[in-house]
């Protein structure tokens, strides 16, 4: 929990970051209900389901968009296994032309031409009945009728709406006296019109070079060649039937024939007709009868060749493989990929382990495995969506070498998680995600091999072509240097794959390859501060930045606690130099010295180096005393906490002190006991840890000997020698560098580095002999007293060994009282 604010403190941190540690917490609370290993399963099984999503081809190389008939294959297209599908384009090809071809079914019905001549029958035995009710000429009731002004309508022959040709048709056959010759001749020649096959013009249009036609009184089916056979349509039979009964009908007048003749042709009806449903039945049956086009692939066949150009046949095969790779293949392929993906993580889940234990990693195991993880799940979806845009914009362009995909595919940021890991963590573990990102790239790209090849020189580029992370633009260093690297591989890839080396060709893949580099600086300095943060990772330049003196906790420490400010300082630099003596990290060093004894915050006047009079550990108890100054860790850590301070930096305010105890102050208490009164010597003892790596034990060893030479008097080189290895010998008897990995090589160099640097910061003054300052005249008033200097505060010591250095090596001032 933060450290609780008094009213009178200042603030450390802004609202804004509160509100941030309050939600981190909210997101990882629900992972805490789960063990450890229980949230590892987890995780590795969503990254590697997640991995496999991104991997999976969902579309295969012949994707539908890139080939239209007439077009030029790109690349030679193999068949993937024995393919043997239903080629759903040929099939419905054959279908409609097997429904288009199936004849027409037409109803032939010659009952219909005996129907219409028993209509005709009525129709002239109907006007020979409107005859007949009218009275005789010589009738009285004729004359009655005659008489009256009631005038009887004339006969008139039924079912023509034409009245005037109703009632010419009607006259003619009643002046003829009925002629039953003329009914019996007219009759018959309907009758004769029925022995042709009569057809409705209307429906000329589905009749067909064959038919069937079906008899309507037996159901019979029979095909028949329109060609050949006594098809008639409907107005040539009813022509037909005109002339001849002109030419029959001798003795009646030219308006009498053609009276009959109106009433005639209408009796002519079509005898055949298009049955609509029957023939649509029939083509549905046709088509279900025909049998399904097959495509018949196989194994490594090469369906179509670079330069080939596309044909109905290769789209059709296309469409195969398409359809065999998203409907066969795809679980098998999900599955295996699956497999594949978890023996990878696998594998670089136990070289992260292997690699931890040989080298100190800014991070624990998980973490780093889960920053490889989710780098490479950010890289992995910059390769799927640039392959892509590259297909993308190569299917937009004929022209080579803009429509060659492959070219295009040199501007992806195949470096960026390789970079991004070599700046957070190391160059060993980059170089693994280099290898999983090649292997991906190689999964995913159509020239797999040497797309492969292609993004392990380029993610070697960016880990090896720069040092440490010291400053920004370290990144955008990396990435020019890496699409120089790209350039160079993507003319080689060019030579490899037998690309015709155009002006053309050369300049886009060199372009797009310094695009790839400059997309990889973007890509990575984006996910610097973003996993700096997420994964709590302390970098150089965070480093540098943590130690602006502007930050809050700093400026403080300068105002309330000078001399502490001015010791960590101080320190910072023995500090520094002593880890480049032994190649261990200076500026963690650095950092963690002004950071180290931020714990004094809460009571500076209870330390020495602070004090510029009365010590006020004479009025405490020991105990009192030694609680306070202890305190200083506690409150340190809790400072460092409140303030969101790395877990690296934090590190040296408990491990600086180590388990030592405040041994002047355990005397004292003892001096002071009653008969019989035990002191605890744990209430005298700090909580350390003991200091765990290399640079919190030089800052340790550094604290111990710029406070003891502090207190020297005069501080020359042989007793700032004298002190120092004082120091070293007492803090290596204690056993506070025994749970760090020090060699007695390394102390003997951090030894003479700080009393080298001890030696430069407090050189002696020169003595200037004749030269004596000018008297005060005594009517002049004295010069004020000089305020005391941060290295004057507290006592001096002439000799070493005044100095109170206890037994693990630490000095304590605060122990002896002024007036001794």
């Amino acid at each position: 929990m933060t450290a609780r604010r008094t009213p009178n403190r200042p603030r450390f941190t802004t609202p804004l970051a509160d509100a941030r540690k309050v939600v981190f917490r909210a997101v990882a609370r629900p992972f805490n209900w789960f063990r450890p290993t229980t949230r590892f399963a987890i995780g590795f099984t969503t990254l590697t389901l997640l991995t496999t999503l991104l991997l999976a081809k969902t579309h295969t190389q012949v994707p539908a968009q890139l080939y239209g008939g007439g077009e030029v294959v790109r690349s030679n297209i193999i068949a993937p296994a024995d393919i043997s599908t239903e080629d759903p384009y040929e099939t419905e090809r054959r279908r409609a032309e097997a429904a288009i071809t199936t004849p027409p079914v037409w109803v032939y019905d010659p009952t219909r031409v005996e129907t219409a001549v028993q209509n005709f029958r009525s129709a002239w035995e109907d006007v020979r009945a409107q005859v007949a009710v009218r009275p005789p000429a010589g009738d009285a009731r004729n004359n009655a009728t005659r008489n009256s002004n009631v005038e009887r309508p004339a006969p008139r022959w039924p079912g023509v709406p034409d009245e005037d040709a109703a009632a010419h048709a009607a006259r003619a056959v009643i002046d003829h006296q009925f002629d039953a010759a003329t009914l019996e001749r007219l009759t018959r020649l309907i009758r004769e019109s029925g022995d042709n096959y009569v057809y409705d013009e209307n429906e000329v249009r589905q009749l067909k070079p064959e038919i069937q036609l079906v008899d309507a009184r037996n159901g019979m089916r029979s095909s028949i060649n329109t060609m050949q056979s006594r098809l008639v349509s409907l107005a040539a039979a009813r022509s037909s039937l005109r002339a001849r009964l002109l030419g029959q009908l001798v003795g009646w007048t030219a308006d009498e024939r053609e009276a009959v003749s109106g009433v005639v042709e209408p009796a002519i009806v079509p005898t055949m007709t298009f049955d609509r449903t029957a023939t649509e039945a029939a083509r549905r049956a046709a088509a279900g009868a025909v049998a399904p086009a097959i495509i018949a692939l196989k194994r490594n066949q090469i369906v179509a060749r670079e330069g080939d150009t596309v044909t109905p046949q290769m789209l059709a095969q296309f469409a195969a493989i398409r359809a065999y790779s998203q409907t066969q293949r795809r679980p098998n392929h999900f599955i295996g990929l699956f497999f594949i993906v978890a023996a990878l993580y696998g594998a670089a889940w136990r070289y992260i382990d292997y690699r931890s234990t040989i080298t100190t990693l800014p991070i624990s195991k998980s973490r780093s495995f889960t920053l490889i993880g989710t780098a490479l799940l950010v890289e992995l979806t910059l390769l799927r969506i640039g392959f892509i845009v590259a297909d993308s914009i190569a299917a937009q362009s004929l022209v080579p070498p803009m429509n060659d995909p492959m070219l295009w595919s040199f501007a992806i940021p195949f470096a960026a998680a390789a970079l991004l890991l070599a700046l957070l963590v190391d160059s060993q573990l980059a170089l693994m995600t280099g290898v999983l990102t090649a292997l991906f790239a190689g999964l995913l790209a159509p020239n797999g091999m040497l797309m492969a090849c292609y993004a392990m020189v380029s993610s070697s580029a960016a880990i090896y072509g720069i040092g440490r992370y010291r400053e920004r633009q370290s990144v955008t260093l990396a990435g020019v240097f890496v699409g120089a690297i790209n350039m160079a591989m993507a003319l080689a890839v060019l030579l490899a794959t037998q690309q015709p080396l155009t002006l053309n060709s050369i300049a886009l893949a060199a372009a797009c390859g310094i695009a790839g580099g400059l997309l990889t600086t973007i890509f990575t300095a984006g996910g610097l501060p973003v996993n700096e943060s997420l994964f709590g990772i302390i970098t150089d330049v965070k480093l540098l930045e943590l130690s602006n003196a502007d930050l809050p906790v700093l400026g403080q420490l300068a105002l309330r606690a000078p001399g502490t400010n001015q010791h960590s300082h101080a320190v910072s630099q023995l500090a520094e130099e002593a880890c480049r003596a032994i190649d261990a990290n200076p500026l963690l060093a650095r950092i963690g010295a002004l950071y180290h004894d931020i714990g004094k915050l809460a009571a500076p006047d209870m330390f020495v180096e602070n004090q510029a009079g009365d010590n006020p550990h004479d009025r405490l108890r020991p105990t009192q005393s030694a609680r306070i100054i202890i305190s200083h860790v506690t409150y340190g850590l809790r400072l460092a906490k409140e303030i969101g301070l790395h877990k690296l930096i934090s590190d040296f305010i408990p491990q600086h002190h180590g388990t030592r105890t405040l041994h002047f102050f355990l005397r004292k208490a003892q001096a002071q006991a009653a008969e019989g009164e035990v002191i605890d010597e744990q209430e005298f003892r700090y909580p350390g840890p003991k200091p765990q790596y290399k640079e919190t034990a030089i800052m340790m060893l550094a604290d111990s000997c710029e406070a003891a030479a502090r207190s020297l008097a005069r501080p020359d080189p042989e007793s700032i020698r004298t002190i120092v290895t004082k120091i070293f010998d007492a803090i290596v008897s204690d056993g506070q560098l025994d749970e760090c990995d020090l060699s007695l090589r390394e102390l003997t160099k951090i030894r003479e580095s700080i009393i080298t640097s001890l030696t430069a910061i407090y050189h002696a003054r020169i003595d200037y002999p004749g030269f004596n300052p000018p008297s005060l005249s005594p009517s002049l008033a004295p010069l004020p007293e000089p305020q005391l200097d941060t290295e004057e505060r507290g006592i001096s010591y002439h000799k070493p060994s005044e100095i109170p250095i206890s037994k693990g090596g630490e000095v304590e001032d605060e122990a002896v009282t002024r007036e001794s």
